[in-house]
């Protein structure tokens, strides 16, 4: 009985969370007309109401309360994520729940709970990785707010984040996380591109594409490292060899970024992760976003960009069976 009494504290506590959190909504428009607002963040409430507005008209994106009332929540991130994996593996461990099904992840509202999972399984020999997140979706059973922790972000941020978030409340397969992570992140960035063009910005657009270019970049570094030690775990070898090696390809995978981002200038993608400690629960979070991206751009290209058309087909995948749904778009062109 103590795993579930377990689960049942775990969800109380994100009931918790998610309650309070609602509690501090206000609507936009009156924060906005607030004397007390500060000029700074009345500009990105603004921005973003216009933002969401683009969202629903020109990316057929789900008009509903999401994203039109603000809160603040007095911590630096909303939720506090934990994803772990074997000492020897690139799979990430699962947590399942009622609705969203399993995920590779576990959140909590307060920082040092998650820290405290976080050093049992550390304790279990599992590679883990904490970090906080700054948003995140209720896939459309709560109205979601623009949260304290997204401002302060530059105005193609603030789109690309509305942009993924309503992307899950549009289509959400309940344990196919892959898929999930893989369409927002195809309609943000498609989403910020058509943003950016229809506002004439174009030098915007090409330092965005310069910045995407680059995260993909990593992304195919970090890919390349999870395929080597996804054959290194299934060798065979003693753990002794196996841990050393593995040391081994996070030595060269460091070194490679280095090398890589070396004339990027301040801030490069994925800095802060280089900056500390390098394990499979990394890899494998990458993995969940990006895997299947060009599947879905596969998609989004043969119906010419037209999004009507680009959900329908995405609706009908995801009514396939998993095998299926994953060789549709998680199948790279090269393998096919």
């Amino acid at each position: 009985m103590a795993p579930l009494l377990c689960c049942g504290c775990y969800l109380a506590e994100s009931a918790a969370g998610q309650l309070e959190l609602l509690s501090e909504r206000r609507p936009i428009a009156s924060v906005v007309r607030d004397p007390h607002t500060s000029p700074a963040l009345r500009a990105e409430l603004e921005e973003v109401s216009s933002i969401r507005d683009f969202a629903t008209r020109d990316l057929k994106l789900p008009d509903n309360g999401s994203y039109r009332s603000y809160a603040d929540v007095g911590r630096p991130y909303v939720v506090w994520n934990v994803v772990a994996a074997p000492e020897f593996s690139v799979q990430s461990k699962e947590w399942c729940y009622p609705i969203v099904g399993c995920v590779a992840y576990r959140g909590y509202f307060q920082e040092r709970l998650a820290r405290k999972l976080a050093a049992r399984l550390q304790a279990e020999e599992l590679d883990v990785s904490v970090a906080g997140v700054a948003a995140y979706s209720t896939l459309g059973h709560f109205d979601d707010p623009i949260l304290s922790t997204m401002m302060g972000w530059s105005d193609v941020e603030l789109a690309a984040i509305v942009f993924h978030e309503l992307t899950h409340q549009l289509l959400y397969v309940p344990g196919d996380a892959s898929f999930n992570e893989a369409l927002a992140v195809t309609v943000e960035e498609e989403g910020v591109r058509r943003w950016l063009l229809a506002q004439r910005r174009h030098a915007d657009l090409t330092a965005h594409l310069e910045e995407q270019r680059r995260e993909l970049q990593v992304i195919g570094l970090l890919s390349a490292t999870r395929r080597e030690l996804a054959a290194l775990y299934s060798s065979g070898l003693d753990a002794t060899a196996m841990a050393a090696r593995k040391r081994q390809a996070f030595d060269r995978l460091r070194a490679a970024y280095a090398e890589l981002s070396a004339s990027w200038g301040p801030h490069p993608p994925f800095q802060a992760w280089f900056g500390g400690t390098l394990n499979n629960a990394q890899l494998a979070s990458v993995a969940t976003y990006y895997d299947c991206v060009p599947g879905f751009e596969r998609e989004l290209a043969a119906v010419h960009g037209d999004l009507t058309q680009f959900f329908a087909r995405v609706r009908a995948l995801a009514a396939l069976k998993q095998e299926a749904r994953d060789a549709a778009v998680c199948v790279s062109a090269a393998s096919r």
